[in-house]
């Protein structure tokens, strides 16, 4: 796909250095001592990841202080990074950072064994049936953060989609505690937490700076928080659904319970699943429709047509809004809040003969990948309709990953596109949004490791005035399967792989596909009838990690 870049080839005059099975990546110039590429890197961390694929190709190393880093950008290499096995590549080694805000022991933390138990214990609040009854609570949030805003005003949309997607992230995830007893605190400790996600923390993640204590303060007081809700729990005869009540009920392997340390680690890691990421890619979602009138106006017809002016936001008519996904699928590309994904090397990597020794890390970066002309044309324009049917431009495996890939893929990722979707569905039909500032004033801030516009992000909403229109007035939803297909039977490919046990494929068909308590996937039929593609196709489309594919 990609033609040879000069680095590729090999001369007599210049011969980089050999690795025990290939070539080592080639570097980066530039570096300064003790601080490699760091200052560079720093200031423009997408600038210099670009200048780095232009100036070298596809796979490329640079040095962050004394740690040596081998970036790789591209389909191909990300599918080589994503697909790697823990023993080869590791992302808890590569995590360190997030050990003080976790904690010690949990998730990133922990031996391979326990973190993956305790990934296993998150994984139903992320599943198919409770995601079914989340997009009223979040509908709910929104009316309630609209309720007196009047007809016009002007607001710092960056702080009100933070201030949103917590409250909508701590109702559906963590319960009533969180969300109306300990709101503001809550809030404010969320805040102190994420920014103690600072790039220095990586090499440096104990540092005396005020970042860091203020960090690990706020973990202490959520610990005290979380050992009192906790007693107060066990005093109530009814329990609840939530996240939480799920880590205070469950079991590791050996019959023992949770810690308090814990269960506070873990909900942090749900929320940063629900949140950190989704307040940035709200915001930008609004920018790019104020900045483009005729994008906005088809999202908006879609959604009068579908909604009217007070029809009911469920799961299912969230799913049926396909041009709203794809506007957010187009800003996840070009602005993905998370641009650099790591791991370490643990056993020698090798990718189209080059050899990244053990030791050393690992990167793929979604911001670089996705603005890749090869894949996709007129990379920097923004162009919803590259996901229709007609063009298919993210059809190619490991184009776009705005929430990873393969088995490590954002396990959130299909609350956050529920969540993002339920948002707009009200608060665009109730307001339209116009920049205040220039244009150009609107830019990512590349000083923070999960990137969101610059702040303040000022814009001005104004009420809508909608004629009332009702849902059977919508064009009908055609079904995306064959509407003629010739007798017999199909088959169902399952990547065991990529599946993160959702158990959305259940809910869609489940005379095809069971899902037990731990997440294991079972295909019920293996050449399942042609009445059932129907089904099957609904199956494939909703699996979050993509691993079901239908074949005929």
């Amino acid at each position: 796909m990609y033609a040879p870049y000069p680095h590729q080839v090999m001369t007599t005059t210049n011969p980089q250095p050999r690795a025990a099975n290939g070539i080592e990546p080639p570097k980066m110039p530039g570096a300064l001592p003790l601080l490699g590429h760091m200052l560079e890197f720093g200031k423009n961390p997408f600038e210099y990841m670009v200048k780095l694929r232009n100036t070298l190709g596809e796979i490329g190393e640079f040095r962050m202080f004394h740690q040596q880093m081998v970036l790789m950008t591209g389909p191909e290499a990300s599918e080589a990074f994503f697909r790697a096995p823990d023993a080869q590549l590791d992302q808890s080694q590569a995590y360190k950072i997030m050990t003080p805000i976790f904690g010690k022991g949990v998730v990133f933390d922990a031996p391979p064994h326990k973190k993956d138990q305790q990934l296993k214990m998150l994984m139903p609040v992320l599943r198919d049936k409770p995601m079914r009854g989340y997009a009223q609570v979040i509908v709910q949030e929104v009316e309630q953060l609209v309720a007196d805003w009047g007809d016009t005003g002007e607001i710092d949309l960056l702080a009100v989609m933070k201030e949103l997607t917590i409250y909508t992230s701590s109702h559906c995830l963590l319960g009533d505690e969180f969300r109306y007893e300990l709101n503001e605190e809550f809030a404010s400790i969320y805040h102190d937490l994420e920014k103690g996600v600072n790039p220095l923390a990586f090499v440096f993640p104990y540092l005396p700076l005020p970042v860091f204590r203020r960090r690990d303060q706020a973990r202490n007081r959520l610990q005290e928080l979380v050992t009192g809700i906790i007693a107060k729990r066990a005093q109530k005869t009814e329990k609840s659904e939530d996240a939480f009540q799920l880590l205070i009920d469950a079991r590791y392997d050996d019959g023992s319970p949770l810690s308090a340390h814990e269960i506070t680690g873990m909900l942090i890691g749900t929320i940063f699943a629900g949140h950190h990421t989704t307040a940035g890619t709200a915001a930008w979602t609004l920018l790019e429709l104020a900045r483009r009138p005729e994008q906005l106006r088809r999202v908006l017809e879609e959604l009068d047509q579908h909604f009217g002016v007070d029809g009911e936001v469920t799961f299912q008519s969230l799913r049926e809004t396909p041009v709203l996904e794809n506007v957010i699928k187009e800003v996840l590309r070009l602005h993905p809040p998370l641009i650099f994904l790591i791991r370490k090397v643990m056993q020698d990597f090798h990718f189209k003969g080059y050899t990244v020794k053990a030791g050393k890390y690992v990167c793929a970066s979604p911001r670089v990948s996705h603005r890749i002309a090869e894949v996709f044309p007129d990379p920097d324009t923004f162009d919803p309709d590259r996901y229709t049917e007609a063009r298919q431009e993210d059809a190619q495996p490991y184009s776009w990953i705005a929430f990873g890939g393969g088995k490590h893929k954002c396990s959130g990722n299909a609350f956050a596109m529920l969540q993002l979707k339920a948002i707009f569905s009200i608060l665009l039909r109730r307001y339209t949004f116009e920049l205040i500032d220039d244009k150009d004033h609107y830019q990512d801030d590349f000083t923070q490791m999960v990137v969101q516009p610059l702040s303040p992000c000022r814009v001005r909403y104004v009420k809508r005035q909608v004629v009332p229109a009702t849902v059977a007035e919508a064009p009908a939803v055609v079904s995306e399967s064959p509407t003629a297909v010739p007798a017999g039977c199909f088959a169902i490919n399952l990547d065991r792989t990529l599946c993160q046990g959702h158990a959305s494929c259940m809910g869609e068909a489940p005379e095809l596909f069971h899902v037990d308590d731990d997440g294991a996937v079972t295909v019920l039929q293996a050449h399942p009838d042609l009445a059932l593609l129907a089904k099957a196709r609904l199956a494939e489309k909703y699996c979050p990690s993509k691993a079901i594919h239908i074949e005929l």
